[in-house]
């Protein structure tokens, strides 16, 4: 399970995601020149976006197949991707196991 987190530069959590995302073939599978910042999460490791890298994550959100994310994780993610837009020296952090 992935879960993702708003977090300040000193390492704060300001937001949190009630639901995770489960790896799956789905997500592996991808494609990173499509989904650049969802292509380059791992299941076992942290990925942090800044506010810039944020921005074309919510546009490969509206783009993802069906399936890959569930619909509940899919507006939570997009609520903390505009915390991160809506405040200053915030990151998104998915968390993998």
């Amino acid at each position: 399970m992935i879960n993702v987190q708003v977090r300040g530069e000193s390492g704060t959590v300001e937001a949190r995601a009630k639901h995770g995302v489960a790896w799956g073939p789905e997500l592996a599978a991808l494609d990173q020149s499509e989904f650049p910042m969802l292509g380059h999460l791992l299941p076992c490791a942290d990925t942090v976006f800044n506010s810039r890298q944020v921005v074309t994550l919510v546009a490969e959100v509206s783009r993802l197949p069906p399936g890959v994310v569930t619909d509940v994780f899919s507006r939570e993610l997009l609520d903390l991707c505009q915390t991160v837009l809506d405040g200053h020296h915030l990151y998104l952090w998915f968390l993998g196991d």
